[in-house]
C-alpha cells in the first residue's frame, strides 16, 4: 500500500476523508495572482473528473491551500502526488510564459528548493508534508469545514465566507461556487 509520509502524519487509510494543507516553499505568496489560483482550481476539477477525487471543501489563500479530500478509488496519496506535480509544472510554465514581475525571483527560489531533493529535479514549489488529519466524526468535520471557510474572513479579505471566490463556502451557503464539489452534508 502507498503511504504519503508527512512529518509524522501519514495517510494510512487511502479511502479516508482527510483535512490537508499544501503550502508554498518559504510561504511565497504565489497565489496572490488569479492565474495561479485558477491552475489550482482547474487541476482539482480534473482530479474530480478523472482520478476519483472527492473534493469536500477547499480554500485557496495567498501561499497555501486547505482541503478536505477523499479518494473513491483508494488512491489518495497517488492523486495528491499527481495534483501537486501537475500544478508545479503548470505554475512554472505560467511563470515563464506570462507577464510576471517576480519571474526571476520565483524561478530562482523554486530551483533553490529543488536542490538536494530526489523528488524534484528542477523546481520545488510545495513544502514537504501536507499535515493530513483523518476525519472520523461529524463534529471534527464541522470544525475543519468552518476553519477552511473562515480563513479569508480571518485574513480580513471578506466579511462573510461565502463572499470569497476561491473557496467552497459559496457552494455550501449559496448552492453554487466556481467549481463543483462533493458536499459533505
Amino acid at each position: 500500500m502507498n503511504y504519503e509520509f508527512t512529518g509524522g502524519h501519514k495517510i494510512r487509510d487511502q479511502f479516508g476523508l482527510f483535512f490537508m494543507t499544501f503550502t508554498v516553499v518559504e510561504w511565497i505568496d504565489l497565489f496572490s495572482r488569479q492565474l495561479y489560483r485558477n491552475i489550482l482550481v482547474k487541476n482539482m476539477q480534473y482530479c474530480r473528473m478523472h482520478k476519483d477525487l472527492s473534493v469536500g471543501a477547499y480554500v485557496i489563500m495567498t501561499n497555501h491551500i486547505h482541503v478536505i479530500w477523499q479518494s473513491r478509488s483508494g488512491k489518495l496519496s497517488d492523486t495528491l502526488r499527481d495534483y501537486k506535480s501537475f500544478c508545479t509544472k503548470a505554475f512554472i510554465q505560467a511563470i515563464e510564459h506570462n507577464p510576471e514581475s517576480r519571474k526571476d525571483w520565483l524561478v530562482r527560489a523554486f530551483e533553490f528548493h529543488a536542490k538536494g531533493t530526489n523528488q524534484n529535479k528542477d523546481y520545488k514549489i510545495w513544502m514537504s508534508g501536507n499535515h493530513p488529519e483523518q476525519i472520523y466524526t461529524e463534529a471534527f468535520l464541522r470544525i475543519k469545514l468552518d476553519y477552511i471557510h473562515n480563513n479569508p474572513v480571518r485574513a480580513g479579505w471578506v466579511a462573510k465566507p461565502e463572499d470569497y471566490l476561491y473557496s467552497s463556502a459559496s457552494d455550501y451557503m449559496l448552492g453554487k461556487g466556481i467549481m463543483e464539489i462533493d458536499y459533505l452534508f
